[in-house]
């Protein structure tokens, strides 16, 4: 039987469609047609290999639904017998292959399931690791492909890709399994220059240039720390910052499950702070996976920071995380209470003296540098509040290195608080350090 398609592809998506590379990225300028071109791209796979299974990934799960299942429901209707589940987004076609919606906010969603080719929509919206940790083993098995495609929201994973570097910043291997694609809207055309206009007038420069000619420079509006991510670059603060052997580490860890989980690694001299490297967790672990991440680190530790919601009580074992860490030899300190909004600015002040390791902390760059105030759509402006998302772990792991940076010495004499956080608890004579050198 043959089924004719109700899509007429544009002039800049017939070299992304006749393309054999299995790893694509696509940097398009806003309203380009980039989500109604990748669904149509595997949705001509399903229909061509049977039994096989797609994804698109959008930020969310809502935005998943908003933006791209109409466009699904609408190309694949004339397909005879084909069936829509609506409560898990799936298009199933009648040769039994499948296309499924999913959000990256819920990456768990996606484990353990096989996949043929996927397309990652608004990626640099995305936390990275959900390609390297769940995506890429997905595709293993059947040598699937991966297609990423959006407008810059700053220097992130993202642009990585589309300059092939990898997540150290260095050159990729084997770039000729790669397409990328940059194109602006005086390379598309598609935009009439009437309505380029009327959009000039009503935008920033910075959010014109990124949204129509692709500027990966261009600030992120409502960004939090982006003034200062841009000094430090300016600066040239982000790049190669090695571990000094002769100052102590101190991490600085932002509690959750799995990816929700983030660490910092700081030293201090100077009047200055490095932050050398950084962590992330994966699956669904805690406090365990964090303990033998900072075991098997190479670095000489002074302290260990954490918030206080590591004194609740697992129900399981009826003991406080922090009992379990001390049990597994770590011992934690607990950081100071503190408003979200003072701890912010206390971020902001450490940033004008902090160093960062590109290569180590692309993490934390990602995250920071979208990490941004919530959007009040019926006043028409920014709260006042940070919006809460993937971004969210490491800007709080940074709040809370701002709080303790007095703490982040070479003394001979190292202050644990109490536990309990009341009152300067007592002091230990640690004799660890000589004149400000790690003996």
């Amino acid at each position: 039987m043959e089924v004719k398609i109700p899509y007429h592809p544009r002039d800049w998506s017939l070299a992304f469609h006749n393309s054999k590379k299995r790893w694509i990225v696509l940097v398009i300028h806003r309203r380009a047609g980039k989500t109604t071109a990748a669904i149509n791209h595997l949705q001509r796979d399903a229909l061509t290999k049977a039994h096989t299974r797609y994804a698109y990934i959008a930020p969310t799960y809502k935005q998943a639904k908003a933006v791209a299942w109409d466009i699904l429901k609408h190309y694949s209707r004339v397909v005879p017998g084909v069936e829509y589940n609506e409560a898990e987004l799936t298009c199933k076609y009648p040769n039994g292959s499948k296309i499924t919606l999913y959000g990256a906010d819920n990456p768990d969603s996606l484990r353990g399931i096989g996949l043929w080719g996927v397309v990652f929509d608004e990626y640099s919206q995305q936390p990275a690791n959900i390609f390297t940790e769940i995506i890429r083993p997905a595709l293993a098995d059947h040598s699937g492909y991966a297609i990423w495609i959006g407008t810059p929201k700053g220097k992130n994973e993202f642009y990585r890709l589309y300059a092939g570097l990898d997540e150290e910043g260095k050159q990729r291997e084997k770039l000729d399994e790669w397409l990328r694609v940059l194109l602006t809207v005086e390379d598309t055309t598609t935009i009439p220059a009437e309505e380029l206009e009327s959009n000039r007038a009503t935008m920033t420069r910075d959010e014109f240039a990124q949204e129509w000619y692709c500027s990966f420079e261009a600030a992120i509006k409502g960004a939090i720390y982006g003034s200062e991510l841009a000094l430090a670059r300016k600066d040239g603060r982000i790049g190669i910052v090695p571990y000094d052997r002769r100052l102590k580490v101190y991490t600085v860890t932002d509690l959750g499950k799995g990816p929700n989980m983030a660490t910092g690694f700081y030293q201090a001299s100077f009047g200055q702070v490095k932050m050398i490297d950084c962590w992330e967790g994966q699956g669904s672990d805690g406090i365990p996976s964090l303990i033998t991440m900072l075991q098997r680190k190479p670095y000489a530790y002074g302290k260990h920071f954490v918030p206080h919601d590591i004194q609740t009580t697992d129900l399981i074992t009826e003991e406080s995380r922090l009992k379990t860490a001390e049990t597994l030899g770590i011992r934690f300190d607990i950081v100071p209470k503190m408003s979200v909004e003072d701890g912010i600015h206390a971020g902001k002040l450490m940033f004008d003296r902090l160093w960062i390791d590109e290569g180590k902390c692309g993490a934390f760059l990602d995250s920071i540098s979208q990490y941004k105030y919530e959007w009040d759509e019926k006043r028409g402006m920014f709260k006042d509040t940070p919006l809460h998302d993937w971004t969210s772990h490491h800007a709080d792991q940074l709040r809370y290195a701002a709080v303790v940076e007095g703490e982040f010495t070479n003394d001979e004499t190292v202050k644990f608080r109490n536990i309990d956080g009341e009152g300067d608890g007592d002091v230990y004579e640690k004799p660890q350090v000589t004149n400000g050198i790690w003996s």
